[in-house]
């Protein structure tokens, strides 16, 4: 079998699963072989009462990547970014993107652009521009929510940015369904068999948690990795696969959170990945999506 190899990007915490500690496991599930490299290493995610950690700067990250290189073992089919601090360490992982996909033309760079949510920035301001001028027209896959997708533009201008793939995680749409309901949004420029170039629009609506999880975005865009590899040009498919996992894994988490009592605490809020896997493997399918076909003029 072809070896399939992703660099991922991302933050990573000992405890819980949040960053590389999200996206690593499930990936290798699928039969992925994943290089990851540590943007910053803390105890646990901030949502904890107390958290210690690292740090990786700008020229760490170029001295882990030389050393890959000396090696000569810096192909790759996949790279996953999420979570940069800086501006520095921002502009390094483009420099590295660029440089890999001037070496492998056939390369799929997938970006989760953790910016913020819920109204508010988990990065400094100075990072957007570079995520609008550098990172975007760099991506293949998109995965922003409602709130990082306002501040870098809408839906079919991210496409003119460079994405063929864009997905909206959550919007502030109403569901047709109530609301009980989230809707998140896709979009995929694909060429056809006779050479026409259609758009492929889906719409899905997602049952509502009561509860606020961390790292689900991180397993998004793992998933959404996974699953349009296995369906390019499906993204009807690639998704609905990619939101089972994730409610499945949610589902699970929530079980092992119910009873009497207290608030649960962040440690039972941690998605139970391991106990997961077989879904992450083989999703039944719980969300269906609605597609819509437009040509591209």
């Amino acid at each position: 079998m072809q070896e399939r190899r992703v660099l991922s990007i991302q933050s990573h915490v000992v405890r819980g699963y949040v960053g590389n500690k999200s996206a690593v496991f499930p990936l290798q599930v699928l039969g992925f072989e994943v290089d990851s490299i540590n943007s910053v290493q803390f105890s646990n995610h901030t949502g904890y009462a107390h958290w210690k950690g690292q740090v990786l700067t700008a020229e760490e990250l170029n001295v882990l990547y030389e050393g890959i290189k000396l090696n000569n073992v810096h192909h790759y089919d996949y790279i996953l970014t999420g979570y940069s601090r800086d501006t520095s360490f921002l502009e390094t992982v483009v420099d590295i993107i660029k440089e890999l996909k001037t070496a492998n033309p056939g390369l799929v760079y997938v970006c989760d652009p953790v910016l913020g949510d819920q109204g508010a920035m988990y990065v400094p301001e100075n990072l957007l521009p570079i995520y609008k001028t550098k990172v975007v027209p760099l991506a293949d896959i998109l995965t922003p929510n409602q709130f990082e997708r306002k501040r870098l533009t809408v839906m079919d201008l991210l496409h003119d940015m460079g994405p063929e793939t864009v997905v909206l995680t959550s919007t502030d749409l109403r569901s047709k369904r109530g609301g009980g309901f989230l809707v998140a949004l896709g979009s995929q420029k694909i060429k056809k068999a006779d050479g026409t170039r259609v758009s492929q629009k889906i719409w899905m609506d997602i049952p509502k948690v009561d509860a606020v999880f961390v790292g689900t975005g991180d397993l998004f865009a793992a998933m959404l990795l996974a699953w349009t590899h296995h369906h390019p040009t499906d993204l009807k498919t690639a998704c609905e696969k990619t939101v089972s996992v994730m409610h499945h894994v949610i589902q699970r988490t929530i079980a092992y959170t119910a009873g009497p009592g207290k608030k649960p605490s962040p440690a039972l809020l941690e998605l139970r990945m391991v106990q997961s896997k077989a879904d992450i493997e083989n999703p039944t399918i719980v969300v269906q999506a609605e597609v819509l076909e437009t040509p591209l003029h």
